[in-house]
């Protein structure tokens, strides 16, 4: 009998470098500090240090996201998701140690990623967050 494939680590991002809980996405949300353009609104909240402790994600900053069905169907939302995820781990830099950062993503970001793909999503996602960085 074949034995399985052993289980190649994925590139992407870490689970628990993500938000996935509906307190911290509250929390970020009302607590945190918003930045718009026509694509996306980024909101940056630093993380207390006790939930640093609870999170056991250290001081690296999470990423959570949200894209509703206004974006398109299910094929156009998690490929806006996808770009979103690769542009947050390369402009991972711009933000603050510690941050809890949520990007919600405007109707018009489908066209974005269409048009000019993870360099279109990339730039307008960093302008947001040095915006969110200088906060």
């Amino acid at each position: 009998m074949d034995e399985p494939l052993p289980r190649v680590p994925s590139p992407r991002r870490a689970r628990r470098g993500r938000l996935s809980r509906s307190a911290e996405f509250e929390r970020a949300y009302r607590q945190g500090r918003s930045h718009g353009n026509r694509h996306f609104v980024v909101y940056a909240f630093p993380r207390p240090a006790d939930a640093d402790a609870d999170a056991g994600s250290g001081a690296g900053s999470r990423l959570g996201l949200s894209v509703s069905r206004k974006v398109g169907g299910a094929v156009e939302r998690n490929r806006v998701k996808r770009l979103l995820r690769e542009a947050f781990d390369a402009e991972a830099q711009v933000v603050p140690p510690g941050h809890d950062v949520v990007v919600v993503a405007r109707p018009p970001a489908r066209g974005l990623a269409e048009r000019e793909g993870l360099e279109g999503v990339r730039s307008a996602l960093r302008e947001l967050l040095e915006q969110a960085g200088r906060v």
